[in-house]
C-alpha cells in the first residue's frame, strides 16, 4: 500500500507543477513580462533606423492589445453574467422561450389571416368579418370558419350555391371544409388531398384509345408536339424515352440545356391529356419532407406539396402520370429522394407505400388508408439533369435504378397537319409494353454476343451485368422495337448507359490501353457498324485520360 501512496504522490505532484508551471508561465506572458519586453524595446530602438523603428512600435501595440482584449472580455463576461443571474431566474431559459412563443404568435396570425381571406372570398366581400383581436391566441382549438366570422355556416341548398359561385382558386381551404366530407365543420388536415376527392367525386373519365399499337403511339407524340407545341423530337429520341418507361419508374433526362429535357415530358403528358406535374428542385432539398410536406404539429395541418397532390391524384386517374423533377441533381438525389428509392424496388407493387402521419383522422382523404397513400402503378418519375458545377454528381446507386436518356441535340423541324392528343390509359400502357416482350423477344444470338461481352469486361475491368441491369434490358428492348428501333440498337444503348458508364467511376488513365482492346473486341463480337453508342462513349472516355 505505501508503494501505491507513493506512486500516486509523485503522479499527483508532477500534475500539480505541471499547472503551476503553465500558469506561472500565463502571468509572465502577459503580465510580469512586459518588464522584460519594454528593456528588449529600450535597447533595440536607438539602434533601428525609421522603417525598422515605426514596425517596432506596431509590434509592441500588437503584443499589448492582446492582454487588454482578453481583460475586457472577460470583464463583459462577468457583467452580463451577473445581469442574468440578478434575479435569481435563469433568463436564457426564458428567451428562449419568448422567442418559440413567438413564432407561435406568427404562425397563429398567419393561420387567422388566411381563415379571413377565405371567408372574404366565399362571401363576395358583402359582409365585414370582426376582428379577432387577441382571442386567436389565447383559444387552444383551431378556429373554424363559424367562430371566426360569428355567422353560421349554410348548409344545402345555400351552401352548394355559395361554393359555385366561389372561385376554388381563391378559397381552397373552405371548398375542402365543404365539400370534402358529409361533416361541414370538419377542419382537413390535408386540404390540397381534399380537393382531389371533391374534383373526381363526379369524374366522368374521356374515351380511351385501347387499339393503339406502340409504334402508333410514339409517332402519333412526334406529330402532336410538332404541330400543337412547336417541339421537335427525333424518333431515336421518343422509342428511347417510351422503352425507357417500360424499363423504369424513374427516367433521367441528360443534356446540354436547352435541347428540350423538360420539355420533353411536359408535352408527351398534355399529348396524353394529364399535365405533368413539375417540382424545380432547390440546392436546400435535404431530406423526403422537401418533396412531401410534413405535419405541423402546432397547427394540426399537413404542409402538402405539389408533389404530394400529384402522387396523391395518381390515384384517381387512369391516363399517366409524370411527375418531373427539374434540375434534380442541384441536390444530392440520394437524400430527398431515397425513401421513394426504396419504395420503388419493392416487388409487390401493393407494398408501394408512403407513411405520412402515424394515425387516421376523422376528414383524413378517401384515398388514403391510416395516414398511408399507395404510390400508383400509373406514376413516372421524370428528373432532368445537367452536369457543371453547380450540380451534384449522380450516384451509381441513382443510375442503377433509374433509366437515362441523352438529349444532346436538337431535331430538325419538320413540317405537319394538327394532330390531337390521344387518351390512353396506364393500363394499356402497360399492356403494349408486356405485348411486346411477347412479340419482339431478345434473339438467343444476340444474347450469347451479350453474355461474351460480360465475360470480356468481368475479366478485364472487373464490371458485371447486375441483376438489375439485365432486368432492363429484357424490358427495354422488346418496347425498343415494337417503337421502330432495332434489337442491336436497343442493346447498344443499354451496353452504353448503364454499364459502360461505370468507367466515369474508374481510374481510367491506368486502363487507357485497355479500352482500346474493348473497342476491338465489340467490333469483333457484333461486327463495325454495331454498337456505336458504346464505342462513342469509350471514345470519349478514353479522350478525358
Amino acid at each position: 500500500m505505501s508503494e501505491f501512496l507513493k506512486f500516486a504522490y509523485e503522479v499527483l505532484s508532477q500534475v500539480v507543477y505541471n499547472l503551476v508551471t503553465w500558469v506561472a508561465a500565463f502571468i509572465r506572458l502577459f503580465i510580469t513580462g512586459w518588464v522584460q519586453y519594454f528593456l528588449i524595446f529600450k535597447t533595440y530602438f536607438p539602434t533601428l533606423n525609421i522603417l525598422a523603428k515605426i514596425l517596432s512600435v506596431l509590434l509592441m501595440l500588437l503584443l499589448l492589445a492582446i492582454p487588454i482584449v482578453i481583460i475586457i472580455l472577460l470583464i463583459r463576461r462577468m457583467i452580463l453574467h451577473h445581469q442574468l443571474k440578478a434575479d435569481n431566474t435563469d433568463n436564457a431559459t426564458l428567451y428562449r422561450e419568448i422567442g418559440r412563443l413567438n413564432k407561435q404568435v406568427l404562425d397563429l396570425m398567419e393561420e387567422k389571416n388566411s381563415i379571413l381571406a377565405l371567408k372574404v372570398n366565399a362571401m363576395g366581400g358583402v359582409e365585414r368579418i370582426p376582428y379577432m383581436g387577441a382571442s386567436a391566441l389565447t383559444e387552444d382549438t383551431i378556429p373554424s370558419l363559424e367562430n371566426v366570422t360569428g355567422n353560421e355556416i349554410p348548409s344545402g341548398r345555400a351552401m352548394e350555391a355559395m361554393v359555385e359561385n366561389t372561385d376554388p382558386n381563391k378559397a381552397p381551404l373552405v371548398r375542402a371544409v365543404i365539400e370534402g366530407k358529409e361533416d361541414t365543420n370538419v377542419a382537413h388536415r390535408f386540404p390540397k388531398l381534399s380537393l382531389v376527392d371533391v374534383k373526381y367525386k363526379d369524374f366522368q373519365p374521356p374515351q380511351y384509345d385501347n387499339e393503339i399499337s406502340l409504334q402508333e403511339f410514339t409517332e402519333g407524340y412526334r406529330m402532336f408536339a410538332a404541330s400543337q407545341m412547336g417541339l421537335y423530337y427525333t424518333p431515336e429520341i421518343v422509342r428511347r424515352f417510351v422503352a425507357g418507361m417500360a424499363a423504369s419508374k424513374l427516367l433521367i433526362l441528360e443534356g446540354i440545356s436547352g435541347t428540350g429535357k423538360t420539355s420533353l415530358p411536359y408535352s408527351f403528358s398534355r399529348y396524353m391529356d394529364n399535365p405533368a406535374t413539375i417540382i424545380s428542385v432547390q440546392p436546400s432539398f435535404r431530406d423526403r419532407s422537401e418533396l412531401l410536406g410534413y405535419f405541423n404539429e402546432f397547427s394540426k395541418k399537413f404542409n402538402e406539396t405539389e408533389f404530394l397532390r400529384a402522387l396523391y391524384e395518381a390515384n384517381y386517374n387512369q391516363t399517366p402520370t409524370l411527375i418531373v423533377l427539374d434540375e434534380m441533381n442541384l441536390a444530392r438525389i440520394e437524400y430527398y429522394f431515397a425513401e421513394m428509392l426504396s419504395v420503388l424496388e419493392m416487388p409487390s407493387k401493393d407494398e408501394w407505400i408512403l407513411d405520412l402521419v402515424p394515425t387516421a383522422w376523422k376528414g383524413d382523404p378517401y384515398k388514403m388508408d391510416n395516414g398511408k397513400i399507395h404510390v400508383a402503378d400509373s406514376t413516372w418519375f421524370i428528373g432532368t439533369a445537367n452536369n457543371d458545377d453547380s450540380t451534384f454528381t449522380i450516384t451509381d446507386k441513382v443510375y442503377d435504378r433509374a433509366m437515362p436518356i441523352e438529349l444532346n441535340e436538337r431535331a430538325d423541324e419538320f413540317e405537319c397537319e394538327m394532330y390531337p392528343s390521344c387518351d390512353v390509359t396506364a393500363e394499356h400502357l402497360e399492356y403494349m409494353f408486356q405485348k411486346a416482350k411477347e412479340d419482339y423477344p431478345i434473339s438467343e444470338e444476340l444474347m450469347e454476343k451479350m453474355q461474351k461481352l460480360d465475360s470480356y469486361l468481368i475479366t478485364r475491368f472487373k464490371l458485371a451485368f447486375g441483376n438489375r441491369i439485365m432486368k432492363q434490358l429484357y424490358d427495354f428492348i422488346p418496347v425498343y422495337v415494337a417503337c421502330g428501333g432495332t434489337e442491336l440498337g436497343g442493346m447498344d444503348y443499354i451496353i452504353a448507359r448503364k454499364v459502360l458508364k461505370k468507367f466515369e467511376s474508374m481510374n481510367v488513365s491506368f486502363v487507357r490501353d485497355e479500352i482500346t482492346g474493348l473497342i476491338s473486341y465489340i467490333d469483333k463480337t457484333f461486327g463495325e457498324d454495331g454498337m456505336p453508342d458504346s464505342k462513342e462513349y469509350l471514345r470519349r472516355i478514353q479522350n478525358l485520360y
